[in-house]
């Protein structure tokens, strides 16, 4: 085993924030002049769900692993810039992550990155089995809701992580000379992506076999788990309530490549619904949008698969309206909520949406609002009554998802609309509006009056 780094002062890379300084706000915004038809084929960037999680995974392997088709994302770059400040080698050429960490120099996380990113948090199941130590913030993001950490840190404590929390951080190590995680039974309570990701690459190097009960069936744990298979883990089950994981002494080098984005494809099917437009996308794996082109063809869309991994949208003059209700997947996806949202404003009658994974994800509904929508928030209800246009207003992104259901609005809507709170949106879209410009959507993006070329996140 890799003796316990020292705990000693982190020395952060010229690439990385100074921590005495607050990041400075993004002044940009998007202008977007809508009623305009879109037509083309979009180019699907690589899952940002998978990207950030296998990147901590590779912590698991003290050899180096190639990772391709990884968007060039903020949220990436921050994931990066921890796992630099953690020791480990990250270089980016392009979509592709080399990392190796076969000397990791901190097992602490310093908070000024973790506090600013829910994904960071990842890193303390493959520190845990690396290192037998983990030193990691409470994390911060998105403001949508509480996610606490409760699932992972007592999933970590049976298998026999010592696990405390103070003054926001938490602290976790493994007693015994080997300082080695012990197999265990863990049922989650509730069947959290993060906590099952979390427990799963703990896992990996375990004494022991691991069975989670209740777990997450996402597809981005489907490939994580794949990710670490390819490195030589044992685990079986990865998509259904029951994963089971036979923990190896070590973990060896891999070359793979994740999987399309399933948010960003749902994204281009409402964009191309909502401007009652023709366009075509790929690369897709349909049955990750089970769920999403079904309540696209309840509405009266079309979607037709030109083949195994591309997908057709072909939009109705008239949308029908539709009830929606969140749920974990194979569900409704709660990160499609608010742009299905946007289109359900230009439907014919009355929807009800129902959030049941996040507490405070209807921020957007303001926003909307503004542009002219009818919605009427109760509890965790949306009640959405159809209006015959949605007109251009200056908004503010206030998430992620929020963010690409402005500019799905405002491609419908009639005149222009101002979006500012970019940096939601350069966390999980890839160029989102240079592939909307090349389906013909008027969209730029200006700083201070001048207008700039967007460049997602700076390279690792």
């Amino acid at each position: 085993m890799q003796p316990t780094p020292e705990d000693r002062p982190i020395t952060l890379s010229p690439s990385l924030p100074n921590p005495s300084s607050q990041p400075t706000p993004d002044k940009s915004v998007l202008q977007v002049w809508g009623n305009q038809p879109l037509s083309g084929h979009v180019t699907i960037s690589g899952a940002k769900n998978s990207a950030l999680v296998i990147m901590a995974g590779a912590i698991l392997c003290s050899q180096d692993c190639r990772i391709r088709n990884v968007p060039l994302l903020a949220d990436v770059n921050q994931m990066g810039n921890l796992l630099l400040a953690l020791g480990i080698k990250v270089d980016r050429q392009g979509n592709c992550l080399d990392i190796n960490a076969a000397h990791i120099a901190h097992s602490k996380a310093p908070y000024e990155l973790v506090s600013q990113m829910r994904a960071s948090f990842f890193v303390i199941g493959p520190l845990l089995a690396r290192l037998g130590v983990a030193r990691i913030p409470l994390p911060g993001g998105c403001a949508i809701g509480a996610r606490p950490v409760d699932l992972h840190v007592r999933g970590l404590q049976a298998m026999g992580a010592e696990v405390q929390i103070d003054h926001g951080m938490v602290y976790a190590s493994v007693r015994g000379q080997n300082k080695r995680l012990q197999g265990a039974r863990i049922y989650l309570d509730y069947p959290s992506v993060g906590a099952t990701e979390t427990l799963m690459m703990a896992a990996t190097l375990a004494d022991g076999e691991t069975t989670i009960e209740n777990a997450a069936q996402e597809p981005e744990v489907v490939d994580l788990a794949n990710f670490c298979r390819a490195m030589g883990a044992k685990i079986r089950g990865a998509g259904t309530k029951t994963i089971v994981i036979s923990g190896v002494p070590s973990l060896h080098s891999t070359d793979y490549s994740i999987i399309p984005d399933r948010v960003e494809a749902g994204t281009f099917l409402v964009a191309g619904a909502i401007t009652q437009s023709e366009i075509s996308l790929s690369p897709v794996v349909p049955d990750h949008l089970t769920a999403v082109i079904a309540k696209l063809r309840a509405m009266g869309v079309q979607i037709i698969p030109d083949a195994p991994n591309r997908l057709r949208v072909v939009a109705s003059e008239r949308l029908s309206a539709t009830d929606i209700k969140t749920l974990p997947y194979p569900g409704f996806p709660t990160d499609m909520q608010a742009q299905f949202m946007a289109l359900l404003t230009l439907s014919d009658g009355d929807s009800v949406i129902t959030e049941t994974v996040f507490e405070n994800r209807m921020r957007h509904v303001a926003e909307l609002s503004r542009m002219g929508a009818d919605i009427r928030v109760e509890g965790n209800h949306a009640i959405v009554r159809g209006v015959p246009f949605l007109s251009g207003a200056p908004v503010l992104a206030t998430d992620l998802r929020a963010s690409a259901a402005l500019v799905v609005a405002a491609l419908a809507a009639k005149g222009m609309t101002t979006i500012e709170g970019l940096h939601h949106l350069d966390r999980g879209y890839e160029n989102l509006e240079a592939k909307l410009r090349q389906l013909g959507a008027r969209i730029h993006r200006v700083t201070d009056g001048m207008e700039t070329t967007s460049d997602s996140a700076a390279r690792v």
